[in-house]
């Protein structure tokens, strides 16, 4: 895949609010770790599996955030996988690590986000 498709699409897709859109760019079996599932959720360990209880947060993440929006600043591309540096919510600045299946769909992303 080439990675600078894959992260408009993949910024179009969470601009658009569209829960389906921005879900068909992941695996079923999806693991994502970051510091807001931390910090909304309260879970230590920062990580959600499984597309079901993904696809729950960001929802919720979507209607509490109604004007999110992001914008991409620029995209890096390594082996099975993609980082994306982009203007994210709250004022933050984030990077975002994703890996691709045999299928090219993501299976694990890891956010990173300035203070």
């Amino acid at each position: 895949m080439n990675a600078q498709t894959f992260a408009k699409e993949w910024i179009n897709s969470w601009n658009s609010h569209n829960l389906e859109d921005i879900l068909s760019h992941y695996s079923d079996d999806i693991e994502i770790t970051t510091p807001m599932i931390k910090l909304a959720l309260g879970i230590d360990t920062g990580t959600l599996k499984g597309k079901a209880l993904v696809a729950d947060y960001w929802r919720k993440a979507l209607e509490k955030i109604p004007d999110l929006y992001f914008e991409l600043y620029e995209v890096t591309s390594g082996v099975n996988s993609v980082a994306l540096y982009y203007k994210s919510v709250l004022n933050k600045n984030a990077i975002e690590v994703m890996f691709f299946n045999e299928n090219g769909k993501v299976n694990k992303m890891f956010a990173h986000y300035t203070d």
